[in-house]
């Protein structure tokens, strides 16, 4: 199995990421991760999911979502030709020993602080996926208190517009 990252444009129309996901499940798909978000034409929402499955099945739920009357059009992403971020907060733990290391990794890493306590900080990454999994992995030490995480956000390289190409047909 191999990770595909697949851009929805559909109608914004309550229900539908229910169906969508719906055909995931059925089909005994795992989503690794699901974004939903308003596009820049009013009534089309984006829906960025990420799944672990096989070409030939993925073709299959492909058609299958095509079927569905409020999805505009579905576009694979690869990641040479797409930029790919995802967004973490993180709250780490810290004291006065501790609190100028994090910062200091927290700098490296050009993320930031959103949030300050006496025994701990809140971390905002974004960035790809390797990126934000080391940053994690440098504060676990320090003792990560919770963690809050979006989904894959992703939109393709250039100039072309996949919601222009579906406006002018």
């Amino acid at each position: 199995m191999s990770t595909h990252v697949l851009s929805l444009l559909v109608e914004d129309t309550p229900g539908i990421l229910t169906r969508v996901a719906g055909l995931f499940a059925r089909r005994g798909f795992n989503i690794h991760s699901l974004a939903v978000g308003v596009t820049e034409v009013a009534g089309i929402s984006r829906i960025t999911v990420v799944v672990d499955v096989d070409a030939l099945p993925l073709e299959q739920v492909t058609k299958q979502l095509n079927k569905l009357i409020n999805v505009i059009k579905i576009v694979e992403l690869e990641p040479s030709s797409s930029v790919q971020r995802e967004h973490m907060l993180i709250k780490v733990r810290t004291d006065n020993n501790t609190r100028s290391n994090v910062l200091e990794i927290v700098n490296l890493f050009r993320a930031s602080i959103v949030d300050y306590a006496p025994d701990a900080v809140v971390v905002e990454v974004t960035g790809d996926q390797g990126k934000v999994q080391a940053l994690l992995r440098a504060l676990e030490p320090f003792g990560i208190k919770e963690l809050a995480q979006s989904g894959l956000l992703a939109i393709g390289r250039g100039g072309k517009s996949i919601t222009e190409r579906v406006l002018r047909g």
